[in-house]
């Protein structure tokens, strides 16, 4: 299927690893030129060198902290009028309203909550004045899976999702597309890491931790590239009447009621 996207160019946040490392390449294979942001320069380096080997003339590379609003401006002078723009930097941490304080809430919120709104803002003003553009914010499924236990991200995730909703409800109107992608969990280096580090305290046995996620329909994970492929189609002008909405990918995990959150 041709989506139209070959010539655009497109920044991705959280560029380095997981999600946002594998947009970029998706974004690459249709022939956009590809901005990555992450706060380590070493990182991306790595993420442009895996991506693109020697070929580095469609991949740019910027080392910025989204926790700092002065990064956005930065951004903007130096990538202009984005054609997309992926917001994918932050992770929220674990733990309940009396295990998260205030410092480290505010810490987890201004990278992912506010980098969002902050980059959303400033990239949306210039996309409008051009007629043309689209925003994709990847959120969570805790959202709407509500976890105690995981309350700064249930807020964060759910709060970014009603952002959405709101810019986007409105946004086409001015030829821009604002929408969410919201994927369940994931098998990223960092949840694999995760797991295996609890299967072996729990078991003894790090290979046992994808029994943590028998209670999915699906009995796994999403991979990477399962969720990095929605946000691909959704940026592209197949997707052209999107906007304004929340597309979940979670393989039926947010209407089951099993154990994993």
């Amino acid at each position: 299927m041709e989506l139209g996207l070959s010539g655009k160019t497109v920044l991705v946040t959280g560029a380095s690893k997981g999600i946002g490392k594998i947009v970029a390449r998706g974004f690459l294979s249709e022939g956009c030129t590809v901005h990555l942001v992450s706060r380590s320069l070493e990182n991306l380096e790595a993420a442009a060198a895996d991506l693109a080997g020697e070929d580095r003339s469609r991949v740019f590379l910027h080392a910025k902290d989204m926790s700092n609003s002065e990064s956005v401006g930065d951004l903007l002078a130096a990538v202009g009028t984005a054609n997309i723009l992926v917001n994918n930097a932050g992770a929220i941490p674990a733990g309940d309203l009396q295990n998260v304080d205030e410092a480290r809430w505010r810490e987890a919120w201004d990278l992912k909550v506010f980098g969002y709104i902050n980059m959303t803002r400033a990239f949306l003003e210039v996309m409008e004045k051009r007629g043309s553009g689209v925003i994709v914010n990847v959120t969570g499924l805790a959202a709407d899976r509500t976890d105690a236990n995981y309350v700064a991200g249930t807020t964060g995730n759910a709060g970014l999702n009603a952002f959405t909703r709101a810019v986007g409800g409105r946004s086409l109107s001015r030829g821009v597309r604002v929408l969410a992608v919201s994927p369940g969990p994931v098998a990223t280096e960092r949840l694999v890491t995760l797991m295996k580090s609890r299967a072996e305290a729990e078991f003894g046995d790090p290979d046992r931790w994808q029994s943590y996620l028998s209670g999915l329909p699906a009995s796994r994970a999403a991979t990477v590239e399962e969720v990095a492929d929605v946000v691909v189609f959704m940026s592209s002008e197949r997707a052209s009447f999107v906007s304004g909405t929340v597309v979940t990918v979670d393989g039926g995990h947010g209407g089951n009621q099993g154990s994993f959150t």
